[in-house]
C-alpha cells in the first residue's frame, strides 16, 4: 500500500480499536515504540491456535501504528469484560482447556498472543541496562494490553487468554493490575511431563528454545548463582528443568493469589473432562450447567488436536502415545527424575513442590 492509504487503514483501526475487537493488536516493537493493528473478527480468533505470526498471511490487513496513539484510542473502550488467565506448564492441555471453554458461548479466546511474550521479555530486564523501557513504560503497556483484550463482541461475557508457557512469570504483574482477573495454572505430575515432552517431535526445539531463560528463572528463584550448564544437560534432565522451573513459579502465583488462582492437573481432567471444565468455568465465572457440561461432552475439540484441529487426536491416543514413549525414553525419563530427585536432596522447596506433585 502506499505511505497515504497505509495512513488511512491506520486511523480507521484506531477509530474502531476501542469499540470491537475486529481490530486486534498483534504485534508490539518496542525498539520503534508501534503496535501492529490487524483485521480480524469472531472466526478468525476460535479457529487461531496462537495469535503468533502464525496468524499472519499474505491476505493480513494490517497497519503499524504509533503507541501512543493506540493509548489514545484504548481509553474510549467500551463495556470492558473481565479477563482471565490460563497459565500452564506447556504441552499439558492448555488449548484443549481453552477451546472447551468456548463451548459456553460466551468466552472470547486469545490463544498466546505475541505481545504477552514480549512483554514477559521486557519485564526480565526493567531497571537494568539493557532496558528498552522504563517500569512506568512497561506498567503502562500492560494496562494498555488488558484494556484491549477486554473488549469483546455483543455475546462475550470473558475475555480467557491462554499465555505461552514460559509466561507464567507474568502472573503477579497481571493479576495485580486487574483484582476482578481469575487465573489457572495448569500442569502434570513429573513424570507423565517427561514422557510427553520426550514424545513430542517438536519437543526438543521447545526445551532448548526456552532453556535459557528458564534456567535463570531458576537459579533466582532458588537463589543460587550457578546451576547446569545448560549444555550439559540430558534431554530429559532438561525436561525437568523447564517442568521445575515452571511447577516454581506457579507454585509462587498461588502463594500469593490464593483463591483466585486454582491448580489444575491435566491428567485429572481427562479423568472426567465434563466435570473439570465445570469447575474451571466456575472459577472463572462463567455458565457451568449441564447445558455447558454436554456441550463440551460431545465437543470436536476432544477428537481433534487442539493446536492443529486438522488432525485427529484423543485422549486414548495421548495415552498410547506416552505408553510408547515410556518405553523409548526410558532411560532419559530416570534420568530426568533424578535431576528432580537431586535437588529436592539439597532444597527445600523443590522437596515440597515434589512432594505436592507426587
Amino acid at each position: 500500500m502506499a505511505n497515504d492509504q497505509v495512513a488511512a487503514v491506520g486511523r480507521d483501526y484506531l477509530a474502531r480499536l476501542s469499540s470491537s475487537p475486529d481490530v486486534y493488536p498483534q504485534g508490539l516493537d518496542l525498539v520503534h515504540q508501534a503496535m501492529l493493528l490487524v483485521k480480524f473478527d469472531a472466526a478468525a480468533y476460535r479457529a487461531a491456535s496462537f495469535l503468533d505470526d502464525r496468524v499472519l498471511s499474505a491476505q493480513s490487513r494490517g497497519v503499524w501504528v504509533r503507541i501512543s496513539e493506540v493509548s489514545a484510542s484504548a481509553r474510549s473502550v467500551q463495556e470492558p469484560r473481565p479477563v482471565h488467565f490460563i497459565f500452564h506448564t506447556g504441552h499439558v492441555g492448555s488449548t484443549l482447556i481453552s477451546r472447551l471453554l468456548e463451548e459456553s458461548g460466551v468466552v472470547l479466546s486469545l490463544r498466546e498472543p505475541l505481545p504477552l511474550r514480549v512483554l514477559a521479555g521486557a519485564h526480565d530486564v526493567l531497571g537494568k541496562a539493557d532496558s528498552l523501557i522504563s517500569e512506568a513504560q512497561f506498567e503502562a503497556l500492560l494496562e494498555l494490553y488488558l484494556t484491549l483484550w477486554a473488549r469483546g463482541y455483543a455475546w462475550t461475557r470473558a475475555v480467557v487468554v491462554k499465555a505461552t508457557s514460559s509466561v507464567g512469570r507474568l502472573a503477579a504483574p497481571l493479576l495485580n493490575r486487574r483484582d476482578s482477573a481469575r487465573a489457572i495454572c495448569l500442569n502434570l505430575k513429573p513424570e507423565p511431563y517427561l514422557a510427553t515432552m520426550l514424545a513430542g517431535q517438536s519437543s526438543p526445539t521447545d526445551l532448548r528454545n526456552h532453556g535459557a531463560e528458564r534456567i535463570r528463572r531458576l537459579m533466582l528463584m532458588l537463589g543460587v548463582d550457578r546451576l547446569g550448564p545448560l549444555h550439559a544437560l540430558s534431554l530429559g534432565e532438561l525436561a525437568a528443568m523447564s517442568w521445575l522451573t515452571e511447577t516454581l513459579t506457579q507454585h509462587q502465583a498461588t502463594l500469593r493469589f490464593g483463591s483466585r488462582l486454582v491448580k489444575v492437573d491435566f491428567d485429572d481432567v481427562l479423568a472426567d473432562v465434563p466435570h473439570a471444565l465445570a469447575r474451571i468455568a466456575a472459577h472463572f465465572g462463567l455458565p457451568h450447567d449441564e447445558a455447558f457440561t454436554a456441550a463440551v461432552a460431545r465437543s470436536q475439540a476432544l477428537a481433534t488436536y487442539s493446536k492443529a484441529p486438522e488432525h485427529a487426536y484423543s485422549p486414548a491416543l495421548r495415552a498410547q502415545i506416552l505408553t510408547e514413549a515410556r518405553a523409548r525414553h526410558a532411560a532419559e525419563i530416570r534420568k530426568g527424575l533424578a535431576w528432580l530427585e537431586g535437588f529436592a536432596r539439597t532444597h527445600t522447596g523443590v522437596s515440597d513442590v515434589l512432594q505436592a506433585n507426587a
